[in-house]
């Protein structure tokens, strides 16, 4: 029988050391890629799944031959603002870049430039090199009371962090949070209505506006921090996001991230 294992990046970070922990407790092996030789020396080798960032996902994972699952980058854009708490919309970097008053700005899903409120588009990052034709969110600028990320798995959450509160890093388990109920009955309704529309295995965000309960986005299981989540409840998320090409279910093909093969 084959032995699977978990490739993870050359950079170390407390996430990787735990879901590394987790699964060496479950019997997996855990490889470390190289800087300079990406994944080469796993090419061939069946049941690899991947744990760290899309650049370098994007060198290694045609070797390991595994599938990335993430939202689609509209997903947050479609949702109705029932789940939202406000308006976000899609628009281009050169539409950002003319806004004239205050607006949050994010990528979709890559990290290419900060997600963060600006005063206006003049202030979005100059030193980024992007296509004024590149896809960005704008959503209305909120204070988030405190917000939470969720570990969803065939649309049950198997384990949960609160991870800030106005802002700041604050760290803390959802079990035994005062928020707990509430987290889990938004997200229930929230996966009810449009678990569809998200990969089998993804990351949620939600978090509270005042005290209402709203998305704050999804993210890729694969490359997501735990906080204060359970590691190995974590670890089956990370599994299924980024797991081998070969069985991945027809539920999930939309969901795949694109690699240089196609």
């Amino acid at each position: 029988m084959t032995r699977s294992f978990l490739a993870v990046t050359p950079h170390a970070t407390p996430t990787r050391e735990l879901l590394a922990d987790a699964a060496r407790r479950r019997g997996m092996a855990v490889e470390e890629l190289s800087a300079q030789g990406g994944a080469a020396s796993l090419r061939g080798r069946d049941g690899g799944h991947y744990y760290g960032g899309p650049a370098f996902a994007a060198y290694v994972v045609d070797d390991l031959a595994v599938s990335l699952l993430e939202p689609t980058d509209g997903w947050l854009t479609e949702l109705p603002r029932t789940f939202t708490g406000r308006t976000v919309t899609a628009a281009t970097l050169a539409e950002a870049r003319a806004l004239t008053g205050p607006a949050f700005v994010k990528p979709p899903t890559d990290k290419s430039f900060p997600a963060a409120v600006y005063p206006d588009g003049r202030a979005l990052p100059d030193e980024v090199v992007l296509p004024p034709g590149t896809t960005v969110q704008i959503a209305d600028v909120v204070t988030w009371t405190a917000e939470f990320r969720l570990f969803v798995l065939d649309g049950e959450v198997r384990t949960g962090s609160q991870y800030a509160t106005y802002g700041r890093l604050d760290a803390r388990p959802l079990a035994g949070h005062r928020y707990e109920a509430g987290a889990l009955d938004f997200a229930a309704w929230l996966l009810a209505a449009q678990g569809e529309s998200l990969p089998s295995g993804v990351v949620l965000d939600i978090g509270l506006i005042g005290e209402r309960w709203a998305v704050v986005e999804a993210n890729m299981a694969w490359f997501s921090t735990c906080y204060a989540a359970d590691p190995a409840a974590a670890l089956d998320v990370v599994l299924r996001s980024a797991g081998p090409a070969g069985r991945v279910s027809e539920r999930d093909r939309p969901f795949r991230r694109r690699t240089r093969s196609g």
